[in-house]
């Protein structure tokens, strides 16, 4: 299992270094592509009552919220169909946390018009149960994450090493990895595929990342759970659960920077999404 895990490590390394040189191999040419744009969708499949101190730091005990679980569906014009976070779905999930409205992420996306073996990417934030979990409902999908999270929560038999992974979702994480489907990323500033970028900092968990994405509109930032709510941001707050919280407040500023406009900073669990982005509806935002 060792010497496989090696391999693995070193196949996944090589291809995102590939993907790496690719983006910038077009400079010695004398037509560079353009960099491809993505329709970006928040993607809601169900919500849980939750309370807001163990969102925002130092909130008000008795303050409550429907949070919104979300993937985010981004449909490229190079055809690429990405996904960032991949939700929940064990039934043993479902039973502990009762969501409201629930349908699997893989039904949800598909409601947005994309089948789930037509996902070619999903991009992990975070390796929590509801990040993570229902990233074998994709099955044609890459599997982004990074190298960092993955080796300090797992390892190659899907034995865990922290227990801020599920048991379950690490044999699955690591059974997708022995298939080689799943690619390690190295560091911050690390532009995966074509007009996404992902970006470390937050510390939500030991290595979480977060993305941005080249839109028509300009550059959207998922921040999945390096943001929970809408009030983070604009209270400069630090969200309850980080391991660091100076490094989530400079996560939070760098967003601002990133971004062609605060307003097009997402969340992770922010029901007002779908206030703000009302198009197309039924629990589906574009962001733009």
């Amino acid at each position: 299992m060792l010497r496989r895990s090696a391999v693995f490590v070193c196949a996944a390394a090589t291809l995102t270094l590939a993907a790496a040189c690719g983006a910038h191999s077009s400079s010695s040419t004398a037509a560079t592509p353009a960099t491809p744009t993505y329709d970006v969708y928040a993607v809601r499949y169900a919500s849980i009552p939750f309370r807001v101190s163990g969102l925002i730091a130092g909130a008000d005990t008795s303050r409550r919220i429907d949070i919104a679980m979300m993937v985010w569906l981004l449909e490229g014009s190079n055809g690429r169909k990405v996904l960032v976070d991949a939700g929940f779905h064990r039934s043993d999930l479902v039973a502990r946390w009762k969501p409201k409205d629930f349908s699997t992420p893989a039904a949800a996306v598909e409601r947005a018009g994309v089948k789930p073996e037509d996902v070619t990417d999903v991009v992990i934030s975070h390796i929590h149960w509801d990040h993570l979990d229902g990233v074998d409902l994709f099955p044609n999908a890459r599997v982004w994450i990074q190298r960092d999270e993955f080796t300090h929560h797992l390892d190659s038999t899907g034995a865990v090493k922290d227990r801020a992974i599920d048991a379950a979702d690490a044999k699955i994480l690591a059974e997708l990895a022995r298939r080689g489907r799943v690619m390690l990323v190295d560091g911050d500033s690390q532009e995966i595929i074509p007009g996404i970028t992902t970006y470390t900092g937050g510390k939500h968990t030991f290595a979480s990342q977060f993305a941005a994405v080249k839109t028509s509109a300009g550059t959207v930032v998922i921040a999945s759970d390096n943001m929970y709510l809408y009030e983070n941001l604009a209270r400069h707050v630090a969200i309850a659960q980080t391991l660091d919280a100076a490094s989530n407040l400079r996560a939070q500023e760098r967003m601002v920077t990133l971004a062609s406009d605060p307003r097009l900073i997402v969340p992770g669990h922010d029901p007002d999404v779908f206030t703000r982005f009302p198009s197309p509806g039924d629990g589906i935002a574009r962001i733009r």
